[in-house]
């Protein structure tokens, strides 16, 4: 089948025939018919967690696929030959930039009905992150103040729409051109990053998403309320991060001290910082689509390529070309 591959950390993607997937006992065999692109794509490109996530190469890029099940193995029960199916398959078992995968049913869910299978392609990663970091980790109640940073992107417009729907203060960073976007998504607060400075007008909020980093993440910490939480899309990672992972022990103490820093800080302020990375979960998928199937959320797309245009899809996103939202791969 065609897909789209690296031979190496840091080499090109390129286009390549590659094995059919196999299809374990408790997988199932998707037909693509869409994807998405995601920051991460870069991240695993560049190898950025190469001591941590050990891709045998050539690898498959892509980590959201919606599709058709042409398969089952002998041990699912939750899918059936025909299902509409949206994923953001677990790490190691990437490889959506591909014409077939095979992915755990665990990792799956049924697309959401109202949704085309662009839009269901453009979904997964980031509502998964931002439900579990709203949700799972911050506990986010009615009338808590978020701040998302970059919210007219991928992931900072699905937090804004999560985040008022559970009935948060959502105050977010965007350029004025995005002002519109991000205030009918349900910002509160918007503040142009181009001439405003963010620290400058915000303060006491319980929950920060910074897909910046570096200055940005630091400053991000003062407006925090005592004992509010940063987390850190772009890093610096943690020792968390380590333990979700089940890396070694070495690695542990590894990302504790890149991290030490920014936690020094916030300690300091009496606020809490922790790297996020997102987990595969189709049972947050199906809570997500209930989700988009009675309009609380809705996707945005910036622009749609096709699959034979999957190099120059990514080469988009890396040059920040991308205005808002997704960049979504078609099949059809």
């Amino acid at each position: 089948m065609k897909a789209f591959v690296i031979d190496s950390y840091k080499g090109p993607i390129h286009a390549a025939e590659v094995p059919t997937p196999t299809v374990g006992p408790r997988d199932i065999y998707v037909k693509v018919v869409a994807a998405s692109v995601n920051p991460l794509d870069q991240l695993v490109r560049s190898g950025e967690f190469k001591q941590l996530l050990k891709y045998p190469m050539p690898v498959i890029l892509g980590h959201d696929v919606s599709g058709v099940v042409t398969d089952i193995g002998t041990e699912v029960t939750d899918f059936a030959i025909g299902d509409e199916i949206y994923a953001r398959p677990r790490d190691l078992r990437i490889g959506t930039f591909a014409e077939y995968i095979a992915i755990h049913q665990d990792d799956a869910a049924h697309k959401p009905k109202t949704l085309s299978f662009e839009e269901a392609a453009a979904v997964p990663l980031v509502a998964l992150a931002a439900w579990q970091m709203l949700v799972d980790r911050a506990h986010i109640k009615p009338g808590q103040k978020v701040l998302v940073h970059a919210g007219a992107g991928g992931l900072g417009s699905t937090v804004i729409q999560l985040a008022k729907h559970l009935g948060a203060h959502v105050a977010t960073t965007a350029g004025s051109a995005s002002t519109e976007l991000v205030t009918s998504l349900g910002a509160d607060v918007v503040i142009d990053y181009r001439t405003t400075d963010f620290a400058d007008m915000l303060s006491g909020y319980d929950l920060a998403i910074d897909a910046v980093g570096g200055d940005n993440l630091m400053k991000t910490l003062t407006v925090l309320a005592p004992g509010g939480l940063a987390l850190g899309v772009t890093g610096p990672p943690d020792a968390r991060f380590a333990t979700q992972l089940g890396a070694p022990a070495p690695f542990k103490l590894i990302l504790s001290l890149l991290s030490r820093k920014v936690r020094s800080a916030a300690k300091k302020r009496g606020v809490r910082y922790s790297f996020f990375f997102m987990q595969a979960s189709g049972e947050h998928l199906r809570t997500l689509a209930e989700l988009y199937d009675a309009g609380h959320l809705r996707p945005v797309i910036d622009t749609t390529f096709p699959f034979d245009k999957t190099v120059e899809a990514l080469a988009y996103v890396e040059s920040g070309k991308t205005k808002a939202g997704k960049v979504v791969i078609t099949q059809n």
